[in-house]
């Protein structure tokens, strides 16, 4: 359609510009009807070109290929006691360590921290309920001993905790559960009625060394420790303060097991501010304090097992 109408055109453009006809063939070169089928013809060229190309392209498909599933995201398994804290992970690691040795343990036992720890504390020392009236007997030598050797160790996890720059450690002092001064108290009585205190033994010697090495490298790391090290006495040191009391002291109650105020609330405020802190810790660390639990136990045993020595 453009190819005709150039050539109906073109005898018009020939006309030379000198001709007298000229600015009438320029007037009425394109009259109205010829611009009217100018337009036509292009129009009509527009609507042919495009239902060429509407009819030669290809026909639209359905894709009936099955949907495409979504991988199932799996999720990690927790580990007992995680969904409360790294507390409670690592009663479960107590609770693991008196099955070791023999002593059974339910999972839907409700009894209080205190009473769990008790048992573990006396897994650790070796004994077994049934016949730990004949086996344990202590020694005031290895009393003297055992009170020495905490007494380091509590002095020593007290200034760090108050000297460190680590503000992990600051929601940690003045907790309440101090026990240096007592312990104080305490061979300073022994003194007094002359009793010879002797230095501190290698258990508490190397604690106290691995806990100050601990404290510079890793704080996650150290206030395990630090939890289980007050834990322990707490729980477990009443069963020894009563033992010792019965067979050593006619029923002398030691400042090593009296706190002013009430002991539990003051060890759920130390729980509650560690598994805050936790929550900040990578699988990885938890996990590594975990094992630090078990180790923690060991030192425990070692010290607590110089009274029957």
């Amino acid at each position: 359609m453009w190819v005709a109408a150039k050539l109906s055109y073109e005898p018009l453009l020939r006309v030379p510009f000198s001709s007298p006809n000229y600015v009438q063939l320029k007037v009425s070169t394109i009259s109205t009807m010829n611009v009217r089928n100018f337009q036509s013809s292009i129009i009509c060229s527009d609507s042919t070109n495009s239902t060429a190309v509407t009819s030669s392209s290809p026909p639209m498909t359905v894709n009936n290929a099955p949907p495409v599933l979504k991988k199932r995201k799996r999720y990690r398994k927790l580990y007992p006691g995680e969904s409360t804290g790294i507390t409670e992970e690592m009663r479960f690691v107590a609770m693991r360590l008196r099955n070791i040795n023999g002593k059974k343990h339910s999972d839907d036992d409700n009894s209080s921290d205190v009473a769990d720890n008790s048992n573990s504390l006396e897994t650790s020392n070796g004994e077994d309920n049934g016949s730990e009236d004949e086996t344990w007997q202590p020694s005031m030598e290895g009393l003297l001993k055992y009170l020495v050797d905490s007494k380091l160790i509590f002095t020593t996890v007290e200034r760090i905790v108050d000297e460190s720059t680590d503000v992990s450690y600051a929601y940690f002092r003045k907790n309440g559960l101090e026990r240096s001064e007592s312990l104080s108290k305490d061979l300073e009585w022994f003194g007094r009625q002359g009793f010879m205190i002797p230095d501190a033994s290698s258990p508490g010697l190397s604690y106290a060394k691995y806990l100050e090495e601990l404290a510079e490298n890793n704080a996650p790391l150290f206030l395990c420790h630090l939890y289980i090290y007050i834990f322990s006495h707490l729980a477990g040191g009443q069963v020894i303060a009563r033992k010792v009391s019965e067979k050593l002291l006619e029923g002398k109650e030691l400042e090593f097991y009296r706190w002013e105020g009430d002991a539990s609330e003051f060890l759920k405020g130390v729980r509650e501010k560690l598994n805050m802190l936790s929550e900040h810790w990578t699988r990885d660390e938890k996990n590594r304090c975990l094992k630090e639990a078990t180790k923690s136990f060991r030192f425990l045993g070692q010290i607590v097992r110089l009274i029957i020595l």
